[in-house]
């Protein structure tokens, strides 16, 4: 049977062939089988059975706020958040200070991540009219998992508000493009309605409309220029249809917040800590998003993690920042949605591993299967938790879901065959390296 590195011992695994039971063996931080491994011997045999074996969890939209603000977190400690939660890599949003719109800015993100982070990690570049021509080769560095624009003004001073400059950032360049999509003009002619201090405005002031309008706009921009697209964090019913008929250019992804929380309840009961951009809105539209789910428009799922202090929380609104710390819930949250009968174990695999892998063209990983990196997440779908501020490993030190009790937990986090968190613990040290795409693999050799 040969010997291995690593071997997980009577897991119930989910991969290609559904959900069964396996032995999975690791050499050389790679997956090296997957079946019975009866009488094989390894350095380290780990016993996994009543664990489900996932391929390791990968959060395609995280702010970790460094460079320049890293009051509220910083690479490592976003990191910590991510394996503690489950997650062996995270894409990171390019609204830092100053922003990562230039070759030089993705190269210092990538070297202060490598080894630093206990995730691996990649970086999106933002595009801006005046980098636009630029795009072709920032996109093509080490890291880069592809382009951001902000459609409309959220968190930081990356803005494409108009057809025009969203047409010369489509058109220059190949890597998929993620996207902010509310429409900033609605955005500013609204902003009178976001009444002072009191948050239950904020989906009043960005309403359905300036999702839908921008969505729309966008798909438009998107076929005259023929690229793809990806239209981060729906929060409407109403795009749903919309973007079901344009899946052939773009994809979708929904967040943890928006299938969880509620208006106006999230607003009574958490008021500006749940402010976040696009908002939470009703029932109605988080059903809308759960049909989405079922009905598979909806190609991935990620946190939108963006931590703020609390005491920038705390300011009245409008003047309280959007955003609110999920890479370390998302696990948790879902799995426990999973445990609702809202979907199923192969579907949430789908939307934060496989879906990631298919629409990023990552290079080994997002899959388990022989041959992939050993990127393995461990859950306990039975472990009943309270989540708690204080497991919050992010600078921020909060979570909209304290006090959330979840079924469903992370059990273990390992990367590329090393064992990084294990019942709620970081082992050993920080190990992070650039993720690989496929489009890019030139530039690894």
């Amino acid at each position: 049977m040969g010997t291995y590195d690593l071997i997980l011992k009577g897991g119930t695994c989910v991969n290609q062939d559904g959900v069964h039971q396996a032995d999975v063996g690791v050499n050389d931080g790679k997956i090296a089988f997957i079946g019975s491994l009866n009488g094989a011997s390894a350095d380290k045999i780990v016993d996994v059975a009543g664990l489900h074996v996932l391929p390791g969890v990968i959060d395609s939209q995280v702010h970790m706020r460094e460079p320049g603000l890293e009051a509220k977190e910083d690479l490592e400690t976003g990191s910590r958040a991510a394996v503690l939660g489950g997650v062996t890599a995270v894409f990171e949003m390019p609204n830092t200070k100053p922003t990562t719109t230039t070759s030089e800015a993705l190269a210092d993100k990538v070297s202060r991540a490598t080894d630093r982070m206990f995730c691996d990690f990649a970086f999106y570049v933002g595009a801006t009219v005046e980098n636009a021509e630029e795009i072709p080769t920032i996109e093509r560095q080490i890291g880069c998992c592809g382009l951001k624009v902000f459609m409309g003004s959220s968190t930081g001073t990356l803005l494409v508000a108009d057809d025009g400059g969203v047409k010369r950032v489509l058109s220059h360049g190949r890597r998929r493009v993620a996207i902010h999509s509310e429409d900033e003009f609605r955005l500013r002619e609204r902003r009178e309605l976001a009444v002072l201090g009191d948050v239950s405005t904020h989906p009043v002031w960005r309403d359905v409309e300036a999702a839908v309008l921008c969505t729309k706009r966008l798909l438009r921009l998107a076929r005259e220029t023929g690229r793809r697209i990806h239209v981060l964090h729906i929060s409407t019913a109403d795009e749903i249809p919309i973007l079901a008929q344009n899946k052939d250019i773009c994809t979708v992804e929904v967040t943890p917040q928006h299938l969880t929380l509620a208006a106006p309840e999230c607003y009574d009961e958490l008021g500006t800590f749940a402010q976040m951009n696009p908002p939470i809105r009703s029932a109605e539209h988080r059903a809308g998003l759960w049909e989405a789910v079922a009905q598979g428009v909806v190609d991935v799922i990620g946190s939108d993690h963006a931590p703020h202090l609390k005491e920038e929380k705390e300011q009245p609104y409008p003047k309280s920042p959007a955003g609110m710390p999920g890479v370390q819930t998302l696990l948790p949250l879902m799995l426990d949605h999973v445990n609702a009968g809202r979907l199923t174990i192969e579907r949430l695999v789908d939307l934060v591993c496989h879906g990631p892998q298919r629409l990023f063209g990552i290079s080994g990983k997002g899959r388990l299967a022989v041959g992939y990196d050993a990127d393995i997440t461990v859950v306990d779908m039975k472990k009943k938790t309270v989540i708690s501020n204080d497991w919050i490993a992010s600078k921020c030190g909060w979570t909209p879901f304290a006090g959330k009790e979840v079924t469903g937990w992370p059990k273990g986090t390992i990367i590329r065959g090393r064992t990084v968190m294990w019942e709620d613990e970081i082992l050993g040290q920080a190990g992070g390296r650039p993720v690989r795409f496929q489009e890019t693999m030139d530039q690894h050799a």
